[in-house]
């Protein structure tokens, strides 16, 4: 095979790779049952569960929105109790946010449905052998995430 074909094969695998990551992505969030958040909502509750309390600013700099955007995003999360404010202590004027017990309950209990879906799916659609491919595609998959 030479450089041009194989160059080629692997865009269309990229291509393929992207639209089936895509579409498990989106039928993982349609297992999420977290709340009744918007996909930014959601992602600021990751942030927040994944990098921990965080201000405002912080928050809209890392997501890439105004914080004005980011101050509205809070705000519904706060009135859905999902997050909390406390003042910073180094600087009265920010809020630092946090997640509520009842926010980190929530995603644990989505995360757990959504883990409990996928291994129903693999155990249900995939044969031994190919739960075995799966898993060595992972190494992979992981090689190619970081």
């Amino acid at each position: 095979m030479s450089t041009t074909e194989h160059h080629e094969q692997v865009l269309l695998l990229a291509g393929e790779l992207r639209i089936q990551v895509c579409k498990l992505r989106r039928r993982l969030r349609e297992e999420a049952h977290i709340a009744d958040v918007t996909p930014s909502q959601a992602s600021v509750l990751s942030r927040l569960e994944r990098d921990g309390p965080a201000t405002v600013s912080s928050l809209a700099r890392a997501e890439g929105m105004r914080p004005q955007s980011m101050a509205a995003t809070v705000q519904a999360l706060g009135d859905a109790q999902l997050v909390t404010g406390s003042p910073d202590p180094l600087d009265k004027r920010q809020t630092i946010l946090t997640l509520t017990d009842h926010c980190r309950a929530l995603v644990k209990a989505s995360r757990a449905a959504r883990e409990d879906w996928l291994a129903r799916t693999i155990e249900s659609r995939l044969t031994p052998d190919e739960t075995a491919q799966l898993q060595q595609a992972m190494a992979l998959l992981k090689r190619l995430a970081d």
